[in-house]
């Protein structure tokens, strides 16, 4: 189904095949877990060209691809395939193939015209199939086992990055491949900074905590914030929680199939900005989640991209104020033809 979706993008941009190598889009169409390997994919053909290292791997992930070997460099097997294939317009991510790659390959495939094209495979990637929600809700699942972990054990004079180790510790030893990205916990000023580094800063007691966490189970990512108090917070963060939270649930009810990225983002912004904290909101309200944790859809004030049901969004409204420090709160959600379902469980309490 994957393929056939893929060879009608192709054909409605005119072209004879479409050589795949973003990472994550090999995957999605091949199976191929490996670290190398390019697929060319046309009405007729579907070749994975890979080295010695995956011969073997290709042959029990990839059973209904033909495999191509590569026995020295891939631009002495690359003229070959598109011949092999009768491909003389030839699409390519232009997103993922670096200029050097282009140029080089290009003058070792004479008589090829090189198309450049954009999101083909991500837009099919986009509306999850149902085992794709399955794999999806067992790293969520295992993301907010981890929250409820470090609340039983975070305790004031811990540091940004033993809180950090022990969510990850926690996730790889309860069943995850490995970290969907690395591990925030910023507390106090360091909150501000929405995509801060743990650093050795103790935590200390009455001020904001952000801790944003995720991991991979059979090649699927989650990701969860929560901001939370070791002890009694002020009156500012009990405001600016609430604002938070209310912009985050107004957002999640009305979100639905067949609204914009952009529309969507708007629904959290305007409880924040109409609070007066809308300067302090500087990033989009989410983006989707897949084999990457950042994917299609993108949902946010400059997004291009329409809601379908089947996507997983994030849902990840933040305020953050210099000096003080910043809370987010963020869930994952499926979208459906007529709302979401919130697949995060994680509680959001603050208190701890």
């Amino acid at each position: 189904m994957r393929l056939e979706k893929l060879r009608e993008a192709i054909a409605a941009e005119g072209l004879d095949g479409l050589l795949v190598t973003q990472p994550e889009n090999r995957r999605y169409l091949s199976g191929f877990t490996g670290s190398a390997g390019v697929l060319l994919i046309t009405p007729d053909f579907a070749l994975i060209a890979t080295d010695f290292r995956y011969f073997e791997q290709v042959g029990r992930e990839c059973p209904q691809f033909e495999l191509v070997k590569i026995e020295g460099k891939f631009t002495e097997v690359l003229p070959e395939m598109l011949a092999d294939a009768g491909v003389k317009r030839l699409g390519f991510e232009s997103e993922h193939l670096t200029v050097a790659q282009y140029e080089e390959w290009q003058r070792a495939a004479k008589g090829v015209e090189w198309v450049p094209t954009k999101g083909l495979v991500e837009k099919i990637r986009m509306v999850k199939t149902p085992e794709e929600v399955e794999a999806i809700r067992k790293a969520v699942a295992l993301a907010d086992e981890a929250f409820a972990h470090i609340c039983e054990c975070i305790h004031p004079g811990m540091t940004e990055k033993e809180a950090a180790w022990e969510l990850e510790v926690y996730m790889r030893t309860h069943g995850a491949q490995k970290l969907a990205f690395d591990i925030i916990v910023a507390s106090g000023p360091n909150g501000a900074m929405p995509h801060a580094k743990a650093t050795d800063k103790p935590i200390e007691e009455g001020e904001p905590i952000v801790m944003d966490l995720g991991c991979v189970v059979n090649g699927y990512c989650s990701d969860l914030t929560r901001t939370i108090v070791l002890g009694s917070p002020d009156e500012r963060f009990r405001e600016i929680y609430e604002i938070v939270l209310r912009a985050q649930e107004e957002a999640e009810r009305r979100i639905k199939a067949g609204i914009s990225g952009r529309e969507a983002d708007a629904i959290a912004r305007q409880v924040i900005d109409e609070a007066g904290y809308g300067d302090k909101f500087g990033h989009n309200l989410g983006h989707g989640v897949g084999l990457a944790v950042h994917e299609k859809p993108a949902v946010g004030r400059l997004s291009e991209d329409t809601l379908e049901a089947g996507c997983i969004i994030t849902v990840e409204p933040g305020i953050y104020i210099p000096g003080w420090g910043g809370i987010r709160i963020e869930d994952m959600v499926l979208v459906k033809e007529e709302g979401t379902e919130v697949l995060t469980q994680a509680p959001k309490r603050w208190e701890i």
